[in-house]
């Protein structure tokens, strides 16, 4: 059953261009990843769906609910953790979560999602003084307390350290499987590849792909590659006449094949014949940041430096 629904979604900033004909569907109990380089489009197109931007044209359907027209009982059943988010300095963690607890009608127990999120220890403290992964957690806390049935996450993992993220990832996992439907953005690949059921990369304002990670992987190249070391002389015909064969590169005892089709089991059996014995075999693994590039002609920008906390 579809959770939400984009069709032809097109958002104008002057003559600035934000979103063009965006179209994307998203079944209920999905993680749906987003992914583009910075000014793409992606932040504008999930605050449309959140029914915080009116767009040009084009429609939004939220479990069947128009954002913009009905605001109110979309906000009932929506969660949202956006990129931006701030409150105010002298506010406390739990102050901040029992707020908004109560303005919905159902809400989850904010003692235990601030609990999950390991914000018990700083329920007294304010906001001015969190870190900005605390920051990030509290964010996350508060798009999730009014119990919704679908989360839009905006940079989810931004600002936590490496073991915060891991646990974060568990926690959103935890939530799909409660049935909750959610649209992810993010600049971590490793991120969108471990979460995502499937991921749409925008560019330019368009979808330039939508595919899941490992559709997504394959569809970025047919190229592979093979690295080993050898000890004992092999002439580069050997392999470079491999019909699998597009390329070799020899650096000292390194070699490097380049190749498509049965590339791995063409070079093992020609080191065989060759009676070659070959040493730290690998296959050269694609993966979402190689996807990232071949569709957007860009590298995956830099994260924000991770803080404490």
């Amino acid at each position: 059953m579809i959770a939400l629904e984009v069709r032809n979604l097109h958002k104008r900033y002057g003559s600035h261009v934000a979103v063009d004909d965006v179209s994307f569907t998203v079944e209920e109990g999905e993680i749906f990843g987003i992914i583009g380089p910075n000014g793409a489009g992606k932040t504008t197109t999930v605050e449309s769906v959140a029914g915080l931007r009116t767009p040009d044209s084009g429609s939004i359907s939220v479990l069947g609910l128009d954002p913009i027209k009905d605001r109110a009982q979309v906000r009932e059943r929506l969660g949202v953790q956006l990129q931006e988010s701030s409150f105010p300095d002298a506010i406390k963690v739990a102050e901040a979560l029992e707020l908004y607890s109560s303005f919905y009608r159902n809400p989850v127990d904010w003692r235990e999602l601030m609990e999950l999120l390991g914000l018990t220890g700083k329920r007294n403290t304010r906001y001015k003084a969190l870190s900005g992964g605390q920051k990030q957690r509290l964010s996350i806390a508060l798009a999730l307390v009014g119990n919704p049935k679908v989360a839009i996450l905006d940079e989810l993992t931004t600002g936590l350290d490496p073991q915060a993220r891991r646990d974060t990832w568990s926690l959103i996992e935890q939530v799909r499987d409660t049935g909750v439907t959610i649209l992810l953005v993010t600049h971590f690949m490793d991120e969108a590849e471990r979460l995502s059921d499937r991921i749409a990369v925008i560019d330019g304002g368009r979808v330039a792909a939508l595919d899941t990670p490992a559709g997504l992987i394959a569809r970025s190249s047919v190229v592979q590659q093979v690295r080993f070391r050898v000890g004992q002389p092999l002439d580069k015909s050997v392999l470079a006449e491999l019909p699998d064969v597009t390329g070799v590169e020899i650096t000292g005892d390194r070699w490097l094949v380049t190749g498509r089709g049965q590339l791995l089991s063409s070079v093992a059996g020609a080191l065989a014949r060759a009676q070659v014995v070959a040493e730290d075999l690998r296959v050269e693994q694609r993966n979402l940041d190689d996807a990232f590039v071949a569709f957007t002609g860009r590298a995956p920008e830099s994260p924000e430096p991770l803080q404490e906390g």
